[in-house]
């Protein structure tokens, strides 16, 4: 018989003891299909993302504005738009103003036509939210009608709030106007993105933290049932299959419950992809059909599941001696060595070392690479674990009955107690790395902006144009509900000579409340002005600060008469005679103001649309409505001013996407995690039916028995989480080299993340323990 002819009949042999072997042949093969696939459908999800990304990148270049077709006068085919975005409780809410000036006007994606005046059109998310009594604010804000709902081609993800607000009074393009553009097409172009070095170490290090975990569960999915496998195995070697047939019917078994994997992979994948509609996190979300994996890679995964169920299923039999009469592995098996175990994580720091001592404007690396040697130093814990807790429990003895029952079992088998904690242990190990990596690039991503939130809540910039009416606003919102207080600055530009060559001067305009925000100015009238000190000396020589009774230009110092377009003469004005000089101060916005103070009175007059005007707004910390009752309050009287909350901290937004879909796929292997050691905690204890039963029929109490089962449990888990937490702060501080950071460890993040490890197992052995006291009673003496 040919060679491949012997191992299709074994491969079908091992199939049909998989499949037809009674209840305990389709449930070891059911166990191990729901490990693999819970493997496969993770796997399947993250070959899934990149597509996902990039569907929500192209929908969201579709309707920018980031290089549109403009155009320069109304047309039949032009559409005025702006920007009008919104935050309602934290909520982000995307919003665009705009007015069609002909029939052909270019309609917003998603959209069926360009809303009339009055009109809004908004996604289904913000819909639901307007419909709800917690909208009710946001629907007093924006108070149009909704004709329509934003199909998923205009939006970046189910979750997305975005509304489309038809206005017929939106003013035409003026000078110097950037709020409003006039297009015949959107999105000329897509949207540049790119990470820095840095951050993309951050995303490779995410993936492969996320992922190694998943292999090393689906390595120990496909060894369920090893004991009474190779129980079988040899009763087929006493009827006459020689060691080579038993093993390739073990591969066939293995081959099964890969397949069966497979397919219940895709099932799990399916169903998680419904739910994705209905996840979000930070108002990110999917849609269900961007879940689509790249065919190859989703062929790669069902090529690779069940090759590597068959590999490890030939590894694990290599010292394995299958006889006629019995399994050579109940003798004491040989002592682990430890020195080819060390040169995984010295190979891993080979690859990661040379990656370091590179200044910041140099630096880059080679992800596969950083890929290469992460993984190498997560898996030298899968194999460093099994040798630590053979050295650790051959030295224990003693104790209660419990304990010694526990130790017995793991003297006796310590590789099966390490595969299960394998996956747990390489996980923490990687979070506790990337925690490490977060905290230690947190300060380039999290930055401080200077800003003084306890002096001013927001700042209200005011739109081009509108700067005249900035008084008025800010007694509108003085008289708003939660409002403490509101004083309005208006900054003008002034100069000696025109154009001014860089050599301008700043003057504040604003009541004598507003100026003390930006300077001590001790007595204060209407009439007054003020010359700020440390304005220092300019290049030829004369106080940049001008002096009392100088004369300026104010307004347009710096392109009149150089551009057609800005053709708004600067007017002259003289410095008040009575101008004193005080002390600057830090104001709200975290700036130190330069040049002149004056009070409305004594301001230059007719300055056109050159000042610029905003708001400092103090808002009641006791009502939890009051920075939304601004924002109304802003938004219907001036749509276009821009509300900006202070803070004290800012964030890149690539480092928070990145954090964003870190959670997304922590949260998933946690859910993988602990559904894995479930399956794998009930197959061993399936395994051990007839040995608990025939202890309890001798008397050994269930206590002891549960007690035992949990030391069992605890005594690996505990080994396993200290080798991951060194491996984690060891691999950790590597890549903080690499990216030329100090080495710095939040203890309290590494006991959190090794305290959820622990977590998960304790939460998988109390689900355990139903099942325990049921293989306990005596019926489990019966055998088929």
């Amino acid at each position: 018989m040919s060679t491949l002819r012997a191992w299709a009949r074994d491969l079908a042999l091992g199939a049909r003891f998989a499949f037809g072997g009674g209840r305990q042949g389709w449930t070891r093969t059911l166990l191990t299909g729901v490990g693999v696939g819970l493997g496969v459908a993770l796997l399947l999800i993250s070959t899934a993302v990149p597509g996902a990304l990039t569907a929500r990148h192209e929908r969201e270049d579709a309707r920018s504005l980031l290089g549109a077709t403009e155009a320069a006068a109304p047309g039949r085919d032009t559409l005025l738009i702006a920007r009008i975005d919104q935050t309602y409780r934290h909520l982000k809410i995307g919003g665009r103003v705009l007015r069609a000036e002909g029939p052909d006007a270019p309609v917003p994606p998603g959209l069926q036509s360009v809303p009339k005046a009055g009109e809004m059109v908004v996604s289904p998310a913000l819909k639901q939210l307007l419909a709800s009594p917690e909208g009710a604010g946001l629907r007093e804000r924006l108070g149009a009608e909704i004709t329509g709902t934003v199909a998923d081609r205009g939006l970046t993800g189910p979750a997305e709030l975005l509304f489309y607000l038809g206005d017929s009074t939106l003013p035409a393009i003026g000078p110097g106007e950037h709020r409003i553009q006039r297009i015949t097409a959107f999105a000329g172009e897509p949207e540049p993105r790119g990470l820095d070095p840095v951050l993309m170490l951050l995303v490779v290090l995410a993936f492969v933290a996320l992922l190694t975990p998943v292999a090393v569960f689906v390595a120990a999915a496909v060894r369920f049932g090893g004991e009474r496998r190779d129980q079988r195995l040899a009763a087929l070697r006493l009827v006459g299959a020689d060691s080579r047939t038993v093993r390739r019917i073990a591969a066939g078994e293995a081959l099964s419950g890969a397949l069966a994997g497979l397919v219940l992979g895709a099932g799990f994948f399916l169903v998680g992809r419904a739910l994705a509609e209905s996840l979000s996190f930070r108002q990110r979300s999917v849609f269900p059909h961007d879940l689509d994996p790249s065919p190859w890679l989703a062929l790669l995964v069902a090529l690779a599941m069940p090759a590597a169920a068959v590999a490890v299923t030939v590894f694990a039999l290599r010292r394995v001696v299958i006889e006629p009469l019995g399994v050579a592995r109940t003798a004491a098996p040989r002592r682990r060595r430890v020195w080819w175990r060390l040169l995984l994580p010295l190979a891993g720091l080979g690859l990661l070392v040379p990656l370091g001592g590179q200044d910041d404007e140099h630096r880059d690396f080679n992800r596969w690479q950083v890929g290469g040697g992460v993984v190498l130093l997560l898996v030298a814990v899968t194999v460093l674990l099994p040798w630590l807790l053979e050295r650790t429990v051959g030295r224990l003895s003693g104790g209660p009955a419990s304990w010694q029952l526990a130790v017995r079992r793991l003297q006796v088998d310590s590789g099966g107690a390490a595969r299960m904690v394998n996956g747990i242990a390489v996980a923490v190990a990687g979070a506790i790395a990337l925690q490490m990596v977060f905290t230690g690039v947190e300060e380039d991503y999290e930055r401080p902006t200077g800003q003084d939130p306890g002096r001013a809540t927001v700042s209200v910039l005011m739109h081009m144009g509108t700067e005249s009416r900035v008084d008025a606003l800010a007694g509108e919102l003085a008289a708003a509900p939660g409002v403490v207080r509101a004083v309005a600055l208006t900054d003008v530009q002034a100069a000696r000579a025109i154009p001014a060559d860089g050599q301008s001067v700043r003057v504040t305009v604003g009541t004598c409340e507003a100026l003390r925000e930006v300077a001590e100015l001790g007595d204060c009238a209407e009439g007054d002005a003020f010359a700020l000190s440390g304005g220092g000396i300019s290049p030829t020589g004369e106080p940049l600060t001008p002096a009392p009774g100088e004369r300026l230009y104010a307004g347009n110092i710096t392109s009149y008469g150089m551009r057609e377009l800005a053709a708004e003469k600067p007017v002259e004005w003289t410095v008040p005679a009575g101008a004193r000089t005080v002390r600057p101060v830090v104001d709200p916005f975290g700036a130190l103001r330069d040049g002149l103070l004056v009070t409305p009175s004594a301001a230059p007059k007719n300055l056109g649309s050159w000042p610029g005007a905003h708001v400092f707004v103090q808002a009641d910390e006791s009502r939890p409505d009051a920075l939304d009752a601004i924002r109304t309050a802003v938004f219907k009287a001036e749509p276009f001013a821009t509300v900006t909350p202070l803070r004290k901290t800012s964030e890149n937004s690539s480092y928070t996407t990145i954090r964003t879909g870190l959670f997304f796929g922590a949260a998933g292997l946690l859910v993988v995690i602990g559904t894995s050691l479930l399956v794998a905690q009930l197959e061993q204890l399936r395994e051990r039916r007839r040995l608990l039963a025939a202890l309890v029929a001798f008397g050994t109490p269930r206590r002891t028995l549960g007690l035992s089962v949990l030391w069992q449990t605890a005594l690996p888990i505990g080994l396993g989480l200290s080798l991951a937490t060194g491996a984690g702060l060891a691999l950790g501080s590597t890549l903080l080299w690499v990216t030329g950071r100090p080495v710095r460890v939040d203890w309290a993040s590494v006991l959190a993340l090794a305290g959820a490890g622990a977590g998960v197992v304790a939460a998988v052995t109390l689900l355990s323990l139903p099942p325990l006291l049921r293989l306990m009673r005596p019926d489990g003496l019966r055998t088929e």
